[in-house]
């Protein structure tokens, strides 16, 4: 389900994506008694409609389903006249609680591949890092700002040697019982074992719930022989015995060069933030393309935030290779739905306020732009919050839509560069490389610092030229050119808290 791109659309005031649509998406802004024609039809705006919000094209009777992406996205409050302008104050979201799914599985089609290459990190166990750095993961909260001062010392120490030192702070791993602290554990853990990273120090405390032990035989034994660790209360001074662990590590980390790699060797974590009304015509369509690329050419992606794909799930259950998986995947939707429910909350409490602002009215409309982002793959295995990237091919992560939260989530799941689309713009970086994308020309001009590549060329250049360039973006990026959010030095990691803190 990928919008049908217009290549002229410079030219144009409205874009129609699909024949069973009953409004369009403003291209520019409308002005009250403008004429204008799409899908074949003839309108007359009946006021003003902001760029990126939608405009009937016919009359839409109160209580009736809206139609865009030729899927309903919510159902009207109110009798809604041809020209006006549809969103929140005219229609409502039709989602509601926990439902059943019957497998009625797609036809899937031949994915595109490529024989392009990146220059990476080709790690002992296979697997091709796009980065060499070396991380520092705290145990716990108390040793955060420790981490922190090893690391800026480390890195002033070691410039140039490796291709960064990072310290990953958070709040997290004292006072947390159960499944959080285990949650916790595996999230530390699973980065930990990231083939971007050449050598990590595990810092812990001494005294924390999450103990060091605990954390280090969580990590597969084959991967150990680059981590060390660090008890602050068992030494002298943690910054001088941190720093001597560092100098081992970028050492062995050191001695890692850069060779060709296929494209097939990627992992891509697929993630959007602050989308607008343009996210799912041309940035989540354009990422779904790349991810289509990297898995047809053996590779891997993966799909997250779940609560953002409510209202558009059954294109993904559509998708599942076989029962089994689409099991798995009625379980993770369900559950995160309860997940809502029991906190008295409904499962439509989405989009956010720069959402609104930029054309989104409902959840539906809001998940069936981000599915996009999987392009057409089939879904071939689904993980739970801390798990590890299994299988090659398209993999859906459990982990909220919160950007932090979830963008973190793919980073332990083991992407390698995060594709990170944004209509509204946001600095952050996590610890893999995180590509900002950029849905409308106007944000990407407007935050050059921010933005790694414009995705409204599509809407100039035509879908086919803004793909071949993201590609050559994604490949230069991947061999080491550093993002946006890697040159503003934005590295960050949240860990999702869902249990008591004593």
């Amino acid at each position: 389900m990928q919008a049908p791109f217009v290549p002229s659309a410079d030219v144009l005031s409205l874009l129609h994506l699909h024949p069973r649509d009953d409004v369009a998406v403003a291209l520019r802004p409308i002005a009250a008694g403008e004429a204008l024609s799409a899908g074949g039809r003839s309108v007359v705006a009946a006021e003003p409609v902001p760029h990126g919000h939608k405009i009937a094209l016919t009359s839409i009777a109160a209580g009736t389903d809206v139609y865009k992406f030729g899927w309903p996205i919510g159902r009207t409050t109110m009798d809604i006249a041809p020209g006006a302008h549809v969103h929140t104050h005219n229609v409502e979201t039709r989602l509601k609680g926990v439902q059943g799914y019957a497998y009625d599985p797609a036809e899937h089609q031949p994915l595109p591949s490529a024989d392009a290459e990146f220059l990476g990190y080709r790690r002992a166990d296979g697997r091709v890092g796009t980065r060499n750095e070396i991380w520092i993961l705290p145990t716990v909260g108390c040793v955060g700002r420790t981490a922190e001062r090893i690391a800026g010392i480390a890195a002033a120490r070691h410039g140039g040697a490796v291709d960064g030192i990072h310290a990953f702070p958070h709040p997290h791993g004292c006072s947390q019982l159960g499944s959080d602290l285990e949650s916790t554990r595996a999230v530390l853990a699973a980065l930990a074992c990231h083939p971007n990273a050449g050598g990590v120090l595990l810092v812990g405390l001494g005294c924390e719930s999450n103990q060091l032990d605990d954390l280090v035989a969580a990590i597969p034994e084959a991967l150990r022989s680059r981590v060390r660790t660090l008890r602050a209360q068992g030494v002298e001074d943690e910054v001088e015995h941190g720093l001597a662990l560092i100098d081992e590590l970028v050492s062995q980390a050191s001695c890692a060069e850069r060779h060709p790699a296929p494209l097939g060797e990627l992992v891509l974590g697929l993630k959007c933030g602050g989308s607008d009304g343009f996210s799912g015509l041309t940035a989540n369509p354009l990422v779904g393309r790349m991810a289509d690329l990297v898995v047809g050419s053996g590779g891997s992606a993966i799909l997250t935030e779940i609560p953002e794909i409510f209202g558009a799930e059954h294109l993904l259950m559509a998708r599942a290779r076989g029962t089994d998986v689409f099991d798995r995947v009625v379980a993770l939707v369900n559950d995160f739905k309860c997940y809502f429910l029991e906190s008295g909350q409904p499962v439509s409490e989405n989009p956010s306020p720069g959402n609104l602002a930029g054309g989104i009215t409902t959840l539906e409309e809001k998940s069936l732009g981000a599915v996009q982002k999987a392009g057409q793959s089939p879904v071939g295995d689904v993980l739970r919050y801390g798990e590890r990237v299994r299988l090659r091919g398209l993999t859906l992560l459990e982990a909220p839509g919160n950007d932090a939260v979830s963008s973190t989530a793919l980073a332990a799941a083991g992407a390698t560069l995060i594709l990170f689309t944004t209509g509204r713009g946001t600095p952050l970086g996590f610890p893999a490389p995180t590509v900002k994308i950029a849905s409308n020309s106007e944000l990407a001009t407007r935050k050059p610092r921010w933005i790694d590549f414009d995705a409204g060329e599509v809407l100039t250049s035509g879908p086919d030229t803004a793909a071949a360039a993201l590609l050559s973006r994604i490949l230069a990026l991947a061999s080491g050119e550093p993002t946006a959010s890697e040159r503003n030095d934005e590295r960050e990691i949240a860990i999702w808290k869902r249990g008591v803190t004593l």
